[in-house]
């Protein structure tokens, strides 16, 4: 099994060379960007994916393994039941066992009036046939004994799944690979090349790679990279913190979250915990430039997110100091900060530590592996970008507030037919990059 998370201290697997010429070029290699190179093979395609440091270096190996219809914007959640019918057809073409599961996914409700928004979320999600449904109390404890704190009710969806997300990401890159997909890793991509007012290709480290088609999912690093090339999406990054607990008895095979706490067993027997709810944003200029957009979503959720005067390591994507204009000839910061890898909260990850230990006293000492935190790129109504950008043969897959690893493979084919000038499938209004400046209304996603 690969060190979690991903980080430079795993080899590179993929060394190139990086080739001259492409049919599409990938930007980022996280989930979204290598199942794009996953499916754009199988489209007979000739992808080549750049990543500046590892495969799932960043959040694609640091989330909390979920792969989740429940709670979904309903207008993503088609998406989410594809991409769990993808989870399975594409496990099957590995060579590693990811750790795919059906498992059950939990939320617990705090009372009356969140019971009623799930109720609310269920009367539009059923219809589009997914298997949720409102536990009792009873239920709850039935699915979950043990706990010392009884929920007043429950969401659950019985179809959720899990995964390893730091065997599966890697897995899937070296699936593309077989199938014809170049990926070359520690290899920054610059900026766009250009000509006749579209895209051509882009300048790397290394140099030129040719391609009239580019898609941008760089995840928190994608509007960074489009704000020099004049694309600007309103999208922030935000901390958050998780930790692994060594083996233990089993409790629940699936995953939970209540109002502080997640957990999820994992496939060594241990559990990831991460605190719920909360995030860190390190405030920058593109935090101060689109507060007016998010601020729908900070009324919603006004102590959600801590905010931190300054990032803690020069070169983070909003970082005051960080550069936002360079020329292809220069180095950037994506060759200077290979991998994000934050800091973890420490009082968090003992919040957690304690609180699952106490919510389950019948595991006796609950103690702390390893942790670690990672950046969720996200954006002001809680649904990613997922678009054609304003320049020609550019596009965008990035945002994902999240909710990346386990939809990763709906957008990866999404964009692979979208690039292709085929029939993505879906309605992608609602990710739209104009929304942002069209003067629609933004509507936020769920607060689920």
């Amino acid at each position: 099994m690969s060190e979690f998370p991903i980080s430079l201290r795993n080899p590179i697997e993929h060394a190139g060379p990086l080739p001259t010429e492409a049919d599409v070029v990938i930007v980022g290699g996280g989930v979204i960007g290598v199942s794009t190179a996953y499916y754009l093979d199988r489209k007979g395609l000739r992808p080549v994916l750049l990543e500046k440091g590892r495969i799932a270096g960043e959040q694609s190996s640091r989330n909390w393994g979920w792969i989740r219809q429940q709670g979904r914007d309903l207008v993503e959640l088609p998406i989410m039941i594809e991409a769990n019918r993808l989870w399975n057809e594409i496990a099957a073409d590995l060579d590693a066992d990811i750790g795919l599961s059906t498992c059950g996914l939990t939320y617990f409700s705090s009372g009356e009036a969140e019971t009623t928004r799930y109720e609310h979320w269920l009367k539009d999600a059923v219809p589009l046939g997914v298997d949720s449904r409102i536990l009792s109390s009873r239920e709850v404890d039935a699915l979950i004994p043990g706990m010392t704190q009884s929920v007043p009710a429950g969401l659950h969806t019985a179809s959720d799944m899990k995964a390893e997300p730091w065997v599966a990401v890697p897995a899937i890159a070296r699936a593309a690979v077989r199938a014809g997909a170049v990926i070359v890793e520690n290899c920054a991509a610059r900026v766009l090349d250009r000509s006749g007012g579209r895209i051509s290709g882009v300048v790397t480290e290394f140099g030129l790679i040719r391609a009239p088609e580019v898609i941008v999912a760089g995840g928190a690093w994608s509007s960074l990279f489009l704000r020099n090339e004049g694309v600007s999406i309103p999208q922030l990054s935000v901390r958050a913190t998780v930790a692994a607990t060594q083996a233990l008895p089993d409790v629940y095979q699936g995953g939970a979250v209540g109002e502080s706490l997640a957990f999820r067993r994992r496939g060594d027997g241990g559990y990831t915990l991460a605190a719920a709810g909360y995030h860190e944003l390190f405030v920058g200029w593109d935090a101060l430039r689109n507060v007016p957009k998010f601020v729908p979503q900070l009324r919603r959720a006004p102590f959600g997110t801590t905010y931190r005067p300054f990032s803690p390591e020069v070169g983070y994507p909003d970082g005051w100091s960080t550069k936002r204009n360079w020329d292809a000839d220069q180095e950037t910061v994506f060759e200077r900060m290979r991998v994000l890898n934050p800091a973890p909260n420490a009082g968090k990850v003992e919040q957690v530590r304690a609180g699952f230990q106490a919510l389950f006293p019948a595991l006796g000492d609950v103690r702390i592996t390893t942790s670690w935190a990672g950046m969720i790129d996200t954006m002001p109504d809680i649904v990613p970008v997922v678009d054609r950008a304003p320049v020609p043969g550019l596009s965008i897959c990035t945002g994902m507030c999240g909710h990346g690893f386990g939809i990763g493979p709906g957008f990866g084919r999404i964009m692979a037919d979208l690039v292709s000038g085929d029939d993505v499938g879906h309605d992608l209004t609602r990710f739209r990059y104009s929304r942002f400046s069209d003067g629609s209304r933004l509507e936020l996603g769920p607060d689920l």
